[in-house]
């Protein structure tokens, strides 16, 4: 029966065509059944004799046959005995038997037909009411896997009520595995928090006992050098720190969006990361093009930002250059940073996303980042409901473009 269904066919139509094709056999076994038994019971015992007399008619001889006792009527009333009574007999009986016969399978069949269309009828309606618990948890998975991260949605609970079968033990173990998630991912998220905290005082002081050891009077060259290589490692440290604070804050949803258009925080970047971008001899092009949507303003700005030093720091140098163009597209705001730079190969670009992922000789301890940039921007556009992509340029450097949805008329949100 598997092989004969389509494999696309819902559940709900292959139990329905199940059941309607189980019972249509078994209406036609018993169809089969019932007719053997009604034609064995008609042959059984040969002739019948419709009527017999112990008094033999007057022209009768003194001692008659059983044949010859024998009489019938036939349809004009005329009286016949004998062979001629007994063929008459078996006359109506083959008749009978023929109309007998045809009346069973006709109506039969016509009967197992309306019946088995009703059947049908009755096990799809069975068939959805014992299928929609699992419709339900169907709906529930569904959501959970559309969220825009991995962890939204865990708080969801199909809660199933109703009697404790399969379905229900299904539904309260996807509800205890969604549990134990949501607990796993708030504790992680816990920790980073917790210990980027913590980490923040120590490199703090380690910074400021540098700083007076490297300006005392008494320092020699050998220890302002040292002094100079221990304050970039603090501050790598220290971007490190902030970025997994960042990262840990952008994982969560936006629960308070405010207008936004990203055409002033283009800009605003732009100006920002021009005195960067000039020591490393790269030119910043902004293209600012209105670009409402809503959202958290400091994370959104946070998200251009580390596109556009990203650009900046994974460059040619000289002659280098950022491209940061801001728009609406399809119904979706579109912020597009393009940078030329050394080839990448499409399959590095999705590890690019991964926290602390970089390439080649970025992967060392001096690197200029601390490898958390594009896993930010990947976190805050999914907190905005967005996505980001990313694809290398043939002739070098990456472009990623981030799609937030759109508001209409942004200004007619802002607060009067």
């Amino acid at each position: 029966m598997k092989k004969l269904l389509p494999h696309r066919m819902p559940l709900r139509a292959r139990l329905t065509l199940t059941y309607a094709v189980l019972f249509m056999l078994a209406g036609i076994v018993l169809l089969g059944v019932t007719y053997a038994l009604f034609s064995q019971q008609i042959n059984r015992g040969g002739v019948k004799v419709l009527a017999r007399t112990l008094d033999p008619p007057p022209a009768a001889t003194a001692d008659p046959s059983p044949a010859d006792r024998a009489f019938a009527m036939n349809d004009r009333g005329d009286v016949l005995t004998g062979a001629e009574a007994e063929k008459l007999m078996r006359d109506q009986n083959r008749q009978l038997r023929e109309a007998a016969t045809t009346s069973l399978i006709t109506q039969g069949a016509i009967a197992l037909v309306v019946v088995g269309g009703a059947a049908t009828g009755l096990g799809w309606l069975i068939a959805g009411q014992m299928l929609a618990p699992l419709h339900r948890v169907t709906d529930t998975a569904r959501r959970i896997a559309a969220a825009p991260a991995a962890d939204r949605g865990l708080h969801e609970r199909i809660a199933l009520a109703g009697p404790h079968d399969e379905v229900k033990e299904l539904a309260d173990t996807f509800d205890t595995m969604l549990e134990r998630l949501d607990r796993s991912f708030d504790g992680q998220r816990r920790f980073v928090a917790n210990a980027s905290h913590e980490l923040r005082t120590p490199l703090t002081v380690g910074r400021a006992l540098v700083e007076m050891a490297m300006h005392r009077p008494t320092a020699s060259p050998d220890v302002k050098q040292l002094g100079e290589n221990l304050l970039q490692i603090n501050v790598r440290h220290e971007r490190l720190i902030t970025g997994l604070l960042l990262l840990a804050g952008s994982e969560t949803e936006i629960t308070d969006p405010a207008p936004v258009d990203l055409a002033d925080i283009v800009g605003h970047v732009a100006a920002q990361t021009s005195l960067e971008a000039g020591r490393a001899g790269v030119t910043v092009r902004a293209t600012a093009g209105e670009a409402p949507t809503t959202g958290d303003a400091m994370l959104l700005e946070r998200l251009v930002q580390n596109l556009v030093e990203n650009g900046i720091r994974h460059n040619t140098g000289e002659g280098g250059w950022v491209e940061v163009t801001s728009g609406t597209r399809g119904g979706l705001v579109e912020l597009r940073v393009a940078n030329s730079g050394p080839p990448v190969a499409p399959y590095e670009v999705p590890s690019l996303f991964e926290p602390f992922r970089r390439l080649g000789p970025d992967r060392v301890i001096t690197a200029k980042g601390a490898g958390l940039g594009l896993s930010i921007v990947r976190s805050v556009a999914r907190a905005h409901g967005g996505e980001v992509t990313a694809h290398p340029r043939p002739e070098g450097g990456l472009t990623v473009t981030v799609t937030l949805p759109t508001v209409p008329d942004l200004y007619a949100l802002e607060p009067t």
